[in-house]
């Protein structure tokens, strides 16, 4: 590898002397004798590259020597770079217009006073001299020149009809299904699998894991979760996503694959597998594992470990990939080399797929001999890497080894876009390959490369986003393998000492994108005086908050004085300091969804940056003035920058923009749309805002974006009407802002104010489009005809106030809507008739539509009475508010095939007008009501006699303010007892807000009970007297809940609600604002597995509940809330296990409970509402130094924690809210937090701002919050709550 960089930085070393502005600055530095000399020096030790690179195989000294040549290219090339900065900043001078003194307040002193003097002269003898002992040692390796120069292959040679690869698997071309040792083909197989018909039809919901070296049991299981759900939520615990997949799970098919397990621990697993349990009988998991000793644990004793393809299958393998046929009939003399490479592949499919197509189209006999004979299949230390991925990779012309191996930065399994990836080489300088056609750009070749590298088998589709892409873990080992000392990726658990040595030779850096990014992570990185890249790795999902020390901002990126490459994206910055702006190489700034609110004046000082990425940036609300100064500016990416209604001064002078994600016309600084002319490349994702400021058609058109390839438009006018507009200057405007058709793949059209679409708008040409959304079009009074766009699959229209009529116009000719997955109509007041009705010239009704509807939404759609649509085949989710009991009706009996029913606030939904509806749903399996005001019950007597017909999959049901329902069923109240047979399959029942619900009757299998705030309610039964299967009991305000009555014998018999006599299978209890909990709830049994009990607002006259709880029995609990229960005492002793703990405002303040022994266990402590001053004071608590979360919550008289919590060692996270006359920390536990959170503390906040006393103490410290809201007072802690109950705890 090393040869490589070098020969490729050396390239980059000719192309910048030759720039001729360099040279001005080089003779005025008086420096051109020693770059010229330089320059001699480099030209002959390139010339020996070629031959070093075939002895760097065998040869550890030829090793040293490219790695110190290496190194010095990178520091003539950090001199260069200077140079041409200063090139640069000389130029920008030369074109300003006005005096001296005011073009020079725009240059910064750093370049004013650039002068290389003595010091550069030093520094050119002493690189020239290191040079010339480079090539001095020639003789002592052996190195002579070979054919006079580097020998780098023409990329213009490739088989053009090479087809990209993508992960999804063409089963025809698997020969031999084995699974084993690492690239035998275990994930192909398990793909195949996963695909399979037969298999999809088996199993109702299924999911894939990639899970790799690092076994993590929250991103598993969310995952699974969002691949069952297509929904992303926040969980801050375990418990609560597990309690949330198990809900899911519950009573279905479920095929999980578990891809590249390398875990051996079998509690991880135990802890994995337990939502699955609730899963259908049938279920299966797939695991693929190059280690066996899991399996075996999980007595698994039969393993046939797979073997790798035979010979013949491995010839007819490699043969499909090098010659595109299935044997060596048509090539003879290629089989007998052909044999060779086939037997040192060993069988191994991943390798020879790669080496295969490695050959593909070359037919040179020779070639496949030197394969066959080269000294890599030999190697003795290959790093556990496959010989024939390693001559795969050698056999890569040179800039492609060198874009491969800078993907040795991305961590095993991380998803990266493909369009970044190649703006990340771009400023690193490795697309410096002159670019042959005269309109392609050196982005196109970027792609291209990474087209190439894609289809040899580098990298892969991601399995689950097929705009993604991700390597095989081999071929992230092999790139780890050959990018050498000069990449390094910092791994979350690697000692200081590591870091150090390893980064002492490094240019490129990574890390991974963590909650909480500690200074101490990257301590000895600022011993890297060399670095280039700082990159921050991962995905930041929208509910997750990551935290950066700020001294990694203030005191360490500004040491790293070479960085071309900076990301932070994904952290809770909310300041970028000014010395960023001094980072004069800097070519890549990615600040995307952080928190800033703008960016310094002086970062428009970077003349170099090409890249800068503000993406998702909500709070970002300007630019700096001298943004013109930004003349390598090539991409600005300002998507979803809501507060941001300007675009920079002077962008219209950046003629080099090939991203402007945002485009705002007019604003302050009052930027026309027919300044997007100048911007000839133009292309990918495109936002407009502001285009009722567009005056004339002519402007819009001179924008040219039909010329530009746009794969996301959209285009949204203001909200407020402007009466001096006419209707068709809006469509000619729209008219002429049609884009390129073969690359848009995604259309917006927001608050268009003409009258009808243009026909461009819909049209078949379009093949890629597949999103389409229209809404606040408020004058149109028809949709455009979009049912003939084959690949649109996601559809929605919202706020049309003026369709009345949907027919034939909007389906168009054929079969409509073919691959449509997902269609919403929302707020569409005017609309009254959906007619899928059009007659053909020949008199045939057309009424094919939608074969592939998945999910439909029509909300708020007061007037749409009338509906023909005849079949919806493949619908499964179905929403429906706001909206009239007819169009409940219609679509339902459409929908045969529905599994998911969410409805809300149905005019004239009766119990008569349900009664219609019910019948039809068969398949349901979740129901949600919500605002059905005159219902009065869900079922009658004769849907119940008739239970075998309806609600038959039934497995959740909530029910949410519905006011006159009295009970679920007609005869609930009454002792008719026909549960035994109703909902059967029933597992999740939620009900809340029902004001006259007053008895509810459950099925004996429910898993889930939840009722809140039904304060009618007396009784909670069960079909057969217990919920013997019964996990999660919630009650949240049910003040007149009372015993259940349970007839045995004709003779009735009281028994408490919750006992562990009926409900032994107990997991989860929370009981909220309830006046008499002992009537209830009774712990006297034993509650093996409860985890979680949260009692809080319960005014009990029971004293001694607590007392005489036996919470030491509970040896599964690890999650307790106790909290304002005033009539209550604490508990003398408490569980084993117990892990958090949130207590306070119990009979007895906390300093008068008497000594505590809390278990070692408990790392997260929540304590509320004492009066002390000191909190020495509270000595009895005897808390344990294992705590690592400790919360201290309204606390009105403390004033000083400095003692008593000194023995805290392993604390992490300190929260102190609503104690305002505290006044210190304790400053001994300062050094280890990851956070701290301060609230309703005056004085520790004015302490703990920048500026205050505690600041140089707490700076290193990630997340730092000074000023939080009641709501938030937990900020930061893994809550074992939820949001419900958090709120209720105010």
């Amino acid at each position: 590898m090393a040869e490589i960089i070098a020969s490729t930085l050396i390239e980059a070393v000719f192309q910048k002397l030759a720039n001729e502005a360099l040279k001005q600055v080089v003779r005025a530095k008086g420096i051109h004798f020693e770059l010229k000399k330089l320059q001699k020096t480099l030209s002959r030790i390139q010339a020996l590259l070629n031959n070093a690179s075939n002895k760097e195989i065998t040869n550890e000294a030829v090793q040293v020597w490219l790695n110190d040549l290496q190194h010095l290219a990178y520091d003539i090339d950090d001199v260069l770079d200077d140079l041409a900065t200063e090139a640069m900043c000389r130029e920008f001078t030369d074109q300003s217009e006005g005096s001296t003194s005011m073009v020079r307040k725009l240059i910064p002193s750093c370049y004013r006073n650039f002068s290389l003097s003595s010091k550069m002269h030093h520094k050119l003898d002493d690189i020239n001299s290191k040079l010339q002992d480079l090539e001095k040692e020639q003789v002592t390796l052996g190195l002579t020149v070979k054919s006079g120069s580097l020998d780098v292959r023409d990329d213009t040679s490739k088989d053009k009809n090479r087809q990209s690869q993508t992960s999804l698997v063409d089963a025809s071309s698997i020969v031999g299904r084995q699974v084993g040792m690492g690239g035998v083909g275990k994930t192909t197989l398990a793909k195949i699998l996963y695909e399979d018909d037969q298999v999809n039809d088996y199993f109702e919901v299924k999911a894939w894991v990639c899970v790799s070296d690092e076994w993590d049991n929250f991103t598993i299981s969310n995952i699974i979760f969002q691949s069952l759900t297509g929904e992303t939520r926040e969980f801050r615990d375990l418990n609560l996503l597990q309690v949330a997949l198990r809900d899911q799970l519950r009573d279905k098919l479920f095929l999980l694959v578990l891809d590249d397990v390398w875990s051996e621990s079998s509690d991880d697993w135990e802890s994995l597998v337990a939502p699955f349990k609730a899963c259908a009988p049938g279920s299966k998991i797939i695991m693929t594992t190059r280690k066996d000793k899991l399996l075996r644990q999980l007595g698994c004793g039969k393993l046939k470990r797979l073997q790798s393809l035979s010979h013949d299958d491995a010839m007819c393998l490699f043969a499909q990939h090098a010659l595109g046929e299935n044997s060596f009939n048509s090539h003879p003399r290629l089989k007998a080399p052909g044999e060779g490479i086939v037997r040192k592949c060993n069988g191994l499919p991943l390798a020879l797929k790669a080496v295969g197509r490695l050959l593909r189209a070359n037919e040179d006999e020779v070639k496949w001999k030197e394969i066959e004979d080269s000294e890599i299949w030999c190697l003795e230390d290959g790093g556990n890497i496959i010989p024939a991925l390693r001559l795969s990779y050698h056999e890569l012309p040179a800039y492609l080894k060198q874009l491969f191996a800078y993907c040795s930065l991305f961590t095993k399994d991380y998803a990266f876009d493909k369009e970044d990836l190649v703006l990340l080489w771009m400023a690193e300088g490795f697309l410096h390959k002159k670019v042959r056609l005269i309109k392609s750009t050196v982005e196109r070749f970027g792609l291209e490369c990474f087209d190439e590298l894609l289809s040899q088998s580098f990298f892969q589709h991601s399995p689950n986003d097929e705009s993604l892409f991700v390597m095989h873990d081999l071929i992230n080992d092999l790139a780890t393998s050959v990018a050498g000392d000069f990449f390094f990726r910092l791994e979350k658990e690697m000692g200081k000492n590591v870091r150090k040595r390893a980064l002492d030779k490094s240019r490129h850096m990574s890390f991974v994108c963590e909650e909480y990014g500690a200074y101490k992570k990257f301590q000895g990185i600022e011993g890297a005086k060399g670095l280039r890249t700082f990159l921050s790795v991962g995905v930041k999902e929208r509910w997750q908050s990551n935290y950066l020390s700020n001294k990694v901002l203030v005191d360490l990126i500004p040491q790293l004085q070479f960085l071309r490459v900076l990301s932070l994206s994904g952290y809770e910055i909310s300041e970028v300091p000014d010395s960023i702006g001094k980072l004069k190489h800097l070519r890549y700034l990615n600040l995307s969804q952080t928190q800033i609110t703008h960016l310094p004046e002086n970062v428009c000082d970077l003349y170099n940056l090409e890249t800068l990425i503000l993406f998702g940036c909500s709070r970002l609300t300007k630019f700096p003035n001298n943004f013109i100064k930004l003349k390598s500016l090539r991409h600005l990416d300002i998507r979803d920058t809501p507060l941001l209604e300007d675009l920079p001064l002077g962008i219209g002078e950046l003629k080099s923009i090939q991203t402007l994600s945002k485009i705002v016309i007019g604003g302050e600084n009052d930027f026309s749309i027919a300044q997007l002319k100048d911007f000839q490349n133009l292309q990918g994702k495109i936002s407009f805002k502001g285009l009722d400021k567009v005056r004339k058609a002519t402007e819009a058109r001179e924008a040219y974006l039909s010329h530009k390839r746009l794969t996301e438009l959209e285009v949204e006018w203001s909200d407020v009407s402007d009466s001096s507009r006419n209707d068709t200057t809006e469509n000619d405007v729209l008219d002429a802002l049609k884009p390129y058709n073969e690359c848009l793949k995604r259309l917006g059209i927001v608050n268009y104010l003409g009258l009808e679409f243009p026909k461009w708008v819909g049209d078949p040409s379009f093949r890629q489009l597949a999103r389409v959304s229209i809404r606040g079009c408020k004058k149109c009074t028809s949709l455009p005809s979009l049912g003939q766009l084959e690949s649109l699959k996601e559809l929605s229209i919202q706020d049309m106030d003026d369709v009345k009529v949907l027919g034939s116009d909007f389906f168009g000719t054929g079969l409509a809507f073919p691959s449509l997955e997902v269609l919403s109509f929302e707020g569409m007041q005017g609309w009254e008739v959906w007619s899928t009705n059009g007659t053909s010239t020949t008199g045939v009704i057309k009424d094919a539509v939608f074969p592939c509807l998945k999910e439909l939404h029509i909300m708020d759609c007061p007037n749409l009475v009338e509906i023909s649509l005849k079949a919806l085949p493949s619908l499964r989710d179905l929403r429906i508010h706001k909206c009239g009991d007819g169009v409940l009706r219609s679509l339902v009996h459409a929908a045969p095939s529905v599994t998911k029913l969410d409805i809300n606030s149905i005019s004239g939904l009766t119990n008569e007008a349900w009664r219609g509806v019910i019948l039809d749903l068969k398949a349901v399996e979740e129901l949600y009501v919500k605002h059905c005001h005159e219902m009065r019950y869900l079922w009658e007597s004769e849907e119940a006699e008739a239970s075998s017909k309806v609600l038959l999959n039934l497995k959740r049901l909530v029910v949410n303010y519905c006011e006159n329902l009295v009970s679920l069923g007609e005869k609930d109240e009454e002792e008719y007892n026909y549960g035994n047979n109703l909902l059967t399959s029933l597992r999740s029942l939620e009900a809340g807000w029902c004001d006259n619900l007053k008895h509810l009757r459950c099925p004996d299998n429910i898993y889930w009970l939840e009722i809140k705030w039904c304060e009618s309610i007396t009784c909670v039964s069960f079909s057969s007297g217990g919920g013997q299967k019964l996990k999660s009991v919630s009650f949240h305000g049910c003040k007149k809940l009372m015993l259940k009555e349970l007839r045995e014998g004709g003779e009735k018999n009281r028994l408490l609600l919750i006992n562990s006599k009926s409900m032994p299978t107990l997991d989860f209890v929370w009981i909220h604002f309830y006046p008499n909990l002992a009537s209830i709830i009774e712990f006297g049994g034993n509650f093996i597995h409860l985890t979680t009990l949260s009692i809080t607002h319960c005014k009990s006259t029971a004293e001694s509940f607590f007392a005489d709880l036996q919470l030491p029995s509970l040896t599964s609990l690890t999650n307790l809330e106790i909290n304002d229960c005033p009539s209550m005492d604490a508990p003398r002793l408490w569980p084993p296990n117990l892990r958090r703990l949130f207590i306070g405002r119990l009979k007895k303040p906390i300093s008068e409970w008497g000594p505590q022994k809390f278990p070692t266990s408990l790392v997260d402590l929540i304590v509320r509402g004492e009066e002390v001053t000191n909190w020495s004071q509270l000595s009895n608590l005897h808390l344990p130094s294992s705590i690592t979360r400790l919360c201290i919550d309204t606390f009105h008289n403390l004033e000083t924690v400095s003692e008593g919590l000194r023995h805290l060692t392993s604390l992490q996270h300190l929260t102190i809210f609503d104690c305002p006359k505290m006044k210190d920390l304790p400053e001994t536990l300062l050094r280890s937090l990851l956070s701290l959170v301060i609230g309703r503390c005056p004085d520790l906040k004015e302490r703990c701002s920048k500026g205050g006393s505690y600041w140089p103490q707490i700076s290193h410290i990630p997340c730092i919050v000074t000023d939080i809201r009641r709501e938030n007072r937990h900020w930061g802690s893994e809550q074992i709550w939820t949001k419900d109950l958090a709120a209720s705890s105010l």
